[in-house]
């Protein structure tokens, strides 16, 4: 995982070495319009396109320069649209999504440039890309407001962009090329989450803020609920949950296990309610083989009712299946002390 983890930042130094880095400050408010696909066949063309790229990562580097720091969520954001256009640019991608993700890019840089306060945090699903993973957004926002976004905002920020990129990808090429860029969303979120617990807060409100609860996913095979039946990967998740318990020296609170199962029909009524729940008495097991105390584990069941992926119009059955993988989960949650 650590190679798709990285990623965003080898993009990023893609960009800072592929494009000369200082034309900050000339392109003004203008928007950079990229050349249509079928007219970058020409040194010309591409020359213009790779100019204004250029131009807009040396608005960004003015911008820091300026005293705005790299951490912060709107710099950040500008940087991570930035960075999946080029990326998908030199990709060949023959849609909108690299125009639309600099224009993204270059709404903030204007806003900054500017001194607009407050800046807007939403986030734009660009050339009508698909929205995945609504678990994912959901962690994202909670971080939003909190003490600990101060230290998260640069993964906050990258995260939501990730997240768009995996549904653009999914619009055109369905799971299959989605998935290295969910990967990239969750690891980024797990950063995410990580940096704000480990933040330094106010003293003020260092005795009265609780830190988040820590989240693995357990995933399952499709209508299956054993030990062998667990992608190891994903199991792989609670040990690297662990072992940030131990190093961030927190105590645990307890521990809640939320089984559920993907939208597929079973056999019977409440036949996902009872995989969701087979599910969760697994890896209650698999905890209690790890030392957690079984009084500090609490169930519940929610069957195929929270479906964080839909796979609409994913096929052939195989490749549906593999798609809707991430409902088929139990969630973990650490719920953590100081």
């Amino acid at each position: 995982m650590k190679s798709t983890h990285n990623r965003s930042t080898l993009s990023r130094a893609l960009l800072v070495t592929t494009l000369l880095s200082a034309l900050a400050g000339t392109a003004g408010a203008q928007q950079t319009r990229l050349n249509p696909q079928e007219k970058r066949i020409t040194d010309e063309a591409i020359h213009a396109d790779l100019q204004g790229y250029e131009a807009t990562q040396g608005r960004i580097k003015a911008l820091n320069d300026a005293g705005r720091p790299v951490r912060d969520y709107h710099l950040s954001k500008a940087q991570c649209w930035l960075d999946v256009s080029f990326h998908e640019y030199t990709r060949n991608d023959r849609s909108a999504f690299p125009q639309e993700a600099l224009t993204e890019s270059e709404k903030l840089i204007v806003d900054m440039e500017n001194g607009v306060a407050p800046i807007p945090t939403d986030t734009a699903l660009v050339n009508g890309a698909k929205y995945l993973r609504d678990d994912l957004w959901q962690r994202l926002k909670a971080i939003h407001g909190t003490p600990g976004f101060s230290c998260a905002q640069q993964a906050v920020a990258c995260g939501e962009v990730e997240l768009v990129h995996a549904g653009n990808e999914f619009n055109q090429q369905q799971w299959r090329h989605s998935k290295p860029y969910i990967q990239i969303a969750e690891d980024l979120v797990n950063d995410a989450e990580a940096l704000a617990r480990q933040c330094d807060v106010a003293p003020d409100t260092a005795l009265t803020v609780t830190p988040g609860p820590l989240i693995a996913n357990v995933l399952f095979e499709f209508d299956r609920d054993g030990r062998k039946d667990i992608r190891t990967y994903s199991l792989e998740s609670i040990d690297r949950a662990l072992a940030t318990i131990a190093s961030e020296k927190r105590e645990l609170a307890g521990v809640t296990l939320v089984g559920h199962a993907d939208r597929m029909q079973g056999k019977g009524f409440d036949y996902n309610q009872g995989l969701s729940q087979r599910r969760a008495q697994t890896v209650r097991e698999l905890l209690i083989g790890r030392g957690i105390d079984p009084d500090a584990i609490r169930y519940e069941y929610r069957g195929d009712t929270r479906q964080v992926q839909e796979c609409e119009g994913v096929k052939p059955r195989a490749a549906l299946l593999e798609c809707l993988l991430p409902n088929r989960r139990v969630e973990v949650r650490f719920e953590l002390t100081r």
